[in-house]
């Protein structure tokens, strides 16, 4: 209903009251009647009175249905508003009519009745009327976990909706039990088989939750047994779905992996992240990517220059591109398609752009992948970091943030080795930087972490292919274990890593507890509906090239020191000259060019000590390096040969 009808609708409610007050004032025989000419003034007036108080205080723009205790103050204020001026308007007409005063009491009570009143009775018909509707439509019947303000906003968000209608509410409280709230009823069960007989008997289709959180902590109990027996299991949108205040997708969604795997809200300091970059031009390489998609979504928020889209992949920059200019149209955005290999390509963006803070997501990341291509993962990860961090140097960027990895810790595998040669060559440049044997202002800052949920490659895209199909699902071995992170997460330590540094640092950030895969499996296969082993198979293929069971802790006290925020470390490594970094860079990049794998990974093995293969036929190199008298000797040997 516009607003314009609901006003014109208290107008007439208004005078409607007025009329029954008058008409009360002529039946009762003890009290004076007015003139007829009285009567006509008091109606005009106490209209007119109104209609302008209404006016002013506009009670009529909020949706009736939606109505609460403060727009029944509304309406009590407009109604008092009229009575006062009434009342002016009685004694300058006629001082001696005491009645008038009676008359206006009266009118005021009336009048607020009647408003009241009126849109109580349209709620309740506008409720009735969706009820029905939900019936014949066959809407989702849902309990909502949880007693909490969000838990309770749910039931008026879902009052409107044709898709849902919620029955009740189910505590873990047993202090909540037989409350009754927004008139649904509050239940607490003290056994699965109660939850199970009020679901059949009352038809209730899906369990919904207000938080990722409370869904996470019922993950192997509620959830788990709603799987089992067919209930849906619902999430409302969480923080992460809400940008810049809006919330971008609305709608009530099925639980995720991602939600189960989770933690709780990292707090970080939105504030100081927005004035840091606040107005600034920021480069993003590999920014349609899945972190610096991510990173792209999050700085388009916090009312930066300009950003600038580097990335060699064609549709998914595309993709990226159009989603930008649907969510964020002010955005002032350049896509470009490049390569970090090429350094003259580079140069044009900084030549042009002049980007103030450079985030570096650009690299190959797929373990089996770059085991069978050593050479591309050396020019893409560490020559291509070397770019990006000399054009820094050269156009005076104030910041470069460095997205690293877990498995450059005591790396097992080429890709990260490259990625810790990368880690090498922008901290010895920030060294160089510090005692002035390389000119510039640029600060360097690297942050380490695991594996990132649904990102691109990852396991969780694969698993729900698999079940898609009917399985099997592949898992490598029974033992296998990895740290997990949600790509929003690991986005915003990034950006609060970028704000805390102090120049040349590697931050690791806290992965929380590691995953069995296995188990990632198994919950995915019942978030699908199906029962693992039973329905869909688990087979085990063996560890890939490259792989190992365990991945390093980051955050060890052993090997980190802590920072003011308590899920970012700094981490303690190893210092190299960048002279020698430099000279190891160019034979490495020699080497990958002309493709000499056995030596180039034997270099590889000697610049980062702690290199060694597993389950991988790069191996044998391990046994070549120490027989040659140790790796500080081999990287000579390759220096010299070159």
């Amino acid at each position: 209903m516009s607003a314009k009808v609901i006003f014109a609708m208290d107008v007439i409610l208004s005078l409607l009251s007025s009329v029954i007050t008058i008409t009360f004032i002529i039946l009762v025989p003890a009290l004076h009647y007015p003139t007829s000419q009285y009567t006509g003034m008091y109606l005009l007036a106490g209209t007119l009175v109104y209609a302008l108080s209404e006016w002013i205080i506009k009670p009529y723009n909020n949706a009736i249905r939606h109505m609460t205790i403060q727009n029944v103050v509304q309406l009590t204020l407009v109604a008092l508003c009229k009575t006062l001026l009434l009342t002016v308007v009685v004694i300058i007409m006629n001082p001696g009519f005491i009645e008038g005063i009676f008359m206006i009491i009266f009118d005021f009570f009336c009048t607020v009745f009647f408003l009241v009143i009126c849109r109580v009775a349209m709620t309740m018909f506008f409720n009735y009327y969706r009820a029905r509707l939900k019936k014949e439509m066959n809407t989702i019947e849902v309990m909502i976990y949880g007693t909490g303000a969000k838990a309770v906003s749910l039931v008026t968000r879902l009052t409107t909706s044709q898709q849902y209608s919620v029955r009740s509410f189910v505590s873990a409280q047993p202090v909540t039990k037989g409350l009754l709230l927004c008139d649904k009823p509050v239940l607490y069960f003290d056994e699965y088989e109660d939850f199970r007989r009020y679901v059949e008997r009352n038809n209730i289709d899906a369990l919904l939750f207000a938080h990722e959180s409370d869904a996470r902590s019922e993950s192997d109990g509620l959830v788990k047994f709603c799987y089992q027996n067919r209930i849906k299991v619902l999430v409302a949108p969480s923080v992460d779905e809400i940008i810049d205040g809006r919330v971008m997708q609305n709608k009530v969604r099925d639980v995720r992996i991602e939600d189960l795997l989770g933690r709780d809200e990292i707090k970080i300091n939105m504030e100081k992240i927005k004035a840091d970059f606040e107005g600034k031009v920021v480069l993003v390489t590999g920014a349609a990517g899945s972190i610096g998609s991510e990173l792209v979504r999050q700085l388009a928020t916090f009312n930066v220059r300009q950003i600038i889209l580097f990335d060699n992949a064609e549709t998914p920059m595309h993709n990226l591109r159009l989603e930008l200019e649907g969510r964020f149209p002010q955005l002032d955005f350049v896509p470009v398609i490049g390569d970090v290999r090429l350094s003259a390509r580079l140069d044009y963006v900084f030549r042009k752009w002049r980007p103030q803070v450079v985030f570096h997501a650009a690299a190959y990341k797929h373990v089996p992948l770059m085991e069978e291509n050593p050479c591309e993962a050396v020019l893409v990860n560490v020559l291509g970091s070397r770019n990006v961090a000399d054009k820094c140097i050269e156009y005076n960027a104030e910041k470069m943030v460095m997205i690293s990895t877990d498995k450059a810790v005591n790396p097992t595998n080429i890709m990260g080795c490259t990625k810790r040669l990368a880690e090498i060559y922008v901290q010895s440049l920030g060294l160089a930087l510090e005692n002035g044997s390389v000119k510039g202002n640029t600060k360097f800052v690297t942050t380490r972490f695991g594996n990132v949920l649904g990102s691109n490659g990852s396991v969780i895209p694969r698993f729900r292919e698999q079940i898609q199909k009917g399985g099997p699902v592949t898992v490598t071995h029974p033992d296998i274990v990895r740290f997990f992170m949600t790509i929003p997460e690991a986005c915003r330590l990034v950006m609060e890593a970028a704000t805390m540094t102090q120049g040349n640092q590697i931050f690791a950030f806290d992965m929380g507890k590691p995953v069995k895969i296995v188990t990632l499996a198994r919950k995915m296969i019942e978030l699908a509906g199906f029962q693992p082993d039973v329905d869909i198979k688990i087979e085990y293929t063996g560890l890939r090239p490259g792989e190992k069971l365990f991945e390093e802790v980051l955050s060890n006290a052993e090997n980190t020191i802590p920072t003011a925020h308590n899920r970012i470390f700094i981490a303690r490594v190893r210092k190299y000259e960048y002279e020698e970094v430099v000279v190891n860079n160019k034979e490495l990049e020699r080497m990958s060019r002309n493709v000499e794998i056995p030596e180039m990974v034997q270099l590889m093995k000697a610049i980062v000590p702690e290199f060694i293969s597993k389950n991988s036929a790069f191996s044998i190199y391990d046994k070549t390096v120490c027989e040659g008298g140790g790796r500080d000797k081999r990287i000579d040997f390759f220096l010299e040969r070159g």
